[in-house]
């Protein structure tokens, strides 16, 4: 075996080991995405020095980061959430990019960051992907309550990508930028347009066909709309975040249905089964380790942004004071600030371009797997606490039903 084929081989050995390591039935299990991350960074050019993160593992990853944003571009579903859960949501969000800013505008006066923009999107993201086996396996999903925190994830995704996709424009004339991005805009429509006419029967029938020959036609479509909008959106400066998002949405239009869910388990499968396990892998290979231990000053940055992801995303629950039980509501600004996936994409972009320090960068993400593990942790414990007294009570009540009866 040639040295250059180890990474590659390394990298597919973490992203298998990951989620084996996940089932183990265990009080407290280490998220995927931690375990990936934690595994790059410990094979890296930092420590055990096995793999670096360079050519055919950058490429795949860079296809891992479109992934990303493409299939949690089509993880929001606005049906299940639509109403006050998802008004709340946006408000909540736009409350949360004010507090945001005004923090970050402090940090970069005081010289703690390089972009203040930069660094307060990524404040105001919400790990939804991350948040959604949790609930589902907890059985919060269909609650009341499970769709207020999905919302408020929902909306914690897709604003930050809408945003980090219009920082990351080229920095053309003012009215030219605006006439492509409305331009791109109405490309976009026009395509989910075209996605939702009824379909003719034959057509139909072929695609069913040919999802279960060799060519698996309906995937390679999808994966032409994603280059085509990818392309479309570098080519007006609008970058790639922007194109694979808008490839998500118009791709989400047209599966959201029976007959759409084989076509989306089969994106699931190639991103993350395949791509998205390298863009995490190898984002760790590239994590600033040595940047975040270099002194105090660095490393004790990781605290600080975590208390601001509970800040930036826990005070707009406020307003939801009127509509949820207070007990819950610390639970909702726990899981709002469950943030990873975003920041280490985020991060990425930023540290790419010159936008963010590397040490930021590193301490962003370390404070995102934190985060992971412990805002959700007490979240749950907090909803087990404040159920208990109900369950008590139905208990006692269905007791004296039986001894009345």
């Amino acid at each position: 075996m040639k040295i250059h084929d180890a990474p590659l081989l390394i990298t597919a050995l973490i992203a298998v080991l990951a989620p084996l390591i996940c089932e183990i039935p265990v009080p407290l299990r280490m998220p995927m995405i931690v375990l990936e991350i934690a595994f790059g960074i410990l094979v890296g050019p930092h420590l055990l020095k096995l793999a670096q993160p360079d050519g055919m593992l950058a490429v795949l990853s860079y296809i891992g980061l479109i992934f990303l944003f493409f299939l949690a571009g089509m993880e929001i579903d606005l049906r299940r959430i639509q109403g006050r859960p998802l008004s709340l949501a946006v408000k909540g969000w736009f409350f949360s990019l004010v507090v945001a800013f005004l923090i970050s505008w402090g940090l970069y006066k005081a010289g703690f960051i390089l972009t203040p923009h930069l660094v307060a999107v990524a404040l105001t993201t919400t790990a939804l992907s991350v948040l959604f086996p949790m609930l589902r396996d907890s059985g919060e999903l269909e609650t009341r309550f499970g769709k207020y925190v999905t919302a408020a994830g929902a909306v914690g995704e897709f604003g930050p990508i809408v945003a980090i996709s219009l920082l990351f424009t080229r920095e053309d004339h003012q009215i030219v930028q605006i006439a492509l991005l409305v331009l791109f805009i109405v490309v976009a429509v026009v395509a989910a347009y075209l996605t939702l006419l009824p379909t003719p029967p034959r057509m139909v029938a072929f695609f069913t066909r040919t999802m279960e020959t060799a060519s698996q036609l309906p995937v390679r479509f999808a994966i032409l709309l994603l280059a085509i909008l990818i392309v479309l959106a570098e080519r007006f400066g609008l970058g790639m975040v922007l194109g694979a998002f808008s490839a998500a949405m118009v791709i989400g239009l047209g599966t959201n249905s029976e007959k759409g869910y084989v076509l989306r388990h089969k994106l699931d499968a190639i991103g993350f089964g395949f791509l998205i396990p390298m863009f995490f892998v190898t984002s760790g290979m590239r994590f600033g380790l040595n940047a975040l231990l270099s002194g105090p000053q660095t490393y004790m940055r990781v605290p600080v942004f975590l208390v601001l992801f509970l800040v930036v995303r826990g005070l707009p629950t406020l307003l939801y004071r009127r509509h949820l039980p207070s007990q819950q509501l610390a639970p909702l600004a726990l899981y709002s600030a469950t943030e990873l996936p975003l920041i280490v994409a985020i991060t990425e972009l930023g540290v790419r371009s010159g936008r963010m320090q590397p040490d930021n960068a590193a301490a962003l993400v370390g404070a995102g797997m934190l985060s992971v593990l412990l805002f959700p942790l007490a979240a749950s414990v907090l909803r087990r606490r404040a159920q208990a007294p109900v369950q008590a009570l139905s208990t006692s009540i269905a007791e004296v039903n039986v001894d009345g009866s």
